[in-house]
């Protein structure tokens, strides 16, 4: 099944056999790599994001760059918790 062209749900962790690594595309995308509306991964991007390192609109993770978020480190535009987070805002007045 797919929703605006993407699997309703893609699963990946292989790699090529040139060691290219296939990143998971779909609504709910699972793996080492993902792009989608909804990423589990280590290494992501998607509106909504569990990742180690991820760029999102709501972003839980270790390092992020979102619209609002759950981290350890981090830069966020409306909202942000965790260890090390700062907002853009807050960034450019620094400058």
């Amino acid at each position: 099944m797919t929703i605006l062209g993407l699997p309703l749900l893609h699963i990946s962790f292989k790699y090529r056999p040139n060691r290219v690594p296939v990143p998971a595309k779909g609504v709910i995308a699972i793996g080492q790599f993902a792009c989608g509306i909804l990423t589990i991964s280590q290494f992501g991007i998607g509106v909504v994001s569990i990742s180690q390192f991820t760029i999102a609109g709501w972003a839980l993770a270790q390092f992020a760059v979102a619209y609002s978020m759950i981290a350890q480190i981090g830069i966020f535009v409306h909202e942000g918790h965790g260890q090390i987070v700062k907002s853009i805002a807050e960034l450019m007045r620094m400058l």
